[in-house]
């Protein structure tokens, strides 16, 4: 079960204050709505044999679990377990403060981008899922329960919102995606304040068009190892 997220006072006044924009405001949005659970659908049966691999690989080296889900922030403000392929030694949070705290360059990358590239937590298995973005392929989980679509804002943790500051309301006014402008604006290569702005920009000017454009450019990116580590 997900825990409660606990949001900054000043930002659940804002929360309070703004005109929430649902899904179901528009036909357009209605339409993505159910685009993204069909095609979750479809891409999970397609994958099916892909995924079951990758289960039994991550299996074959460690005895835990297959998938990891990682409280993030969802619409509204409301959290949700976002599943991923673990990639990761288990009990890694030790393993990364500890690499933080002897590493002064890599917790610097980490305050600005919530990233590393050279991570020590991450399994070989699962620098080959997160070069390939094959790790994220359980999302279509989430999307088919209605907690993501295809395309959207990367759900992002409770540290990541002083980085969006008043963008976080453009933010939380949508389900986050498996992909989305930034992604296929460079994806880690981008600066985080570029991300925040890429977010901003895909939510007030999304339509269901642009939605299949950033998809197809997507396969793309995937297929290039864009800005994947």
């Amino acid at each position: 079960m997900n825990k409660r997220i606990d949001l900054p006072p000043s930002l659940l006044v804002e929360m309070a204050t703004r005109r929430t924009v649902t899904v179901g405001d528009s036909p357009d949005s209605l339409t993505k709505q159910v685009f993204d659970r069909v095609s979750a659908g479809i891409f999970l049966i397609a994958l099916g044999p892909v995924m079951l691999t990758i289960a039994a690989a991550i299996r074959a080296r460690d005895p835990g679990p297959v998938l990891f889900s990682h409280t993030r922030i969802g619409k509204d403000g409301q959290p949700f377990g976002c599943l991923k392929f673990l990639a990761m030694v288990v009990n890694s949070d030790p393993i990364l403060t500890r690499h933080l705290s002897e590493n002064p360059r890599a917790a610097q990358e980490w305050r600005d981008t919530q990233k590393l590239r050279d991570d020590p937590r991450v399994t070989p298995i699962g620098a080959a899922l997160r070069r390939t973005s094959l790790d994220e392929l359980p999302q279509l989980l989430n999307i088919l329960r209605g907690e993501m679509s295809l395309v959207g804002p990367r759900p992002i943790v409770m540290d990541e919102v002083n980085h969006y500051g008043a963008a976080i309301n453009d933010y939380m006014s949508v389900r986050p995606g498996l992909t989305g402008l930034w992604q296929v604006s460079g994806r880690s290569d981008v600066g985080y304040r570029d991300r925040v702005r890429l977010d901003q920009q895909y939510v007030r000017q999304r339509s269901f068009r642009r939605d299949i454009g950033i998809l197809l450019r997507t396969v793309a990116v995937v297929l290039r190892k864009q800005g994947s580590y």
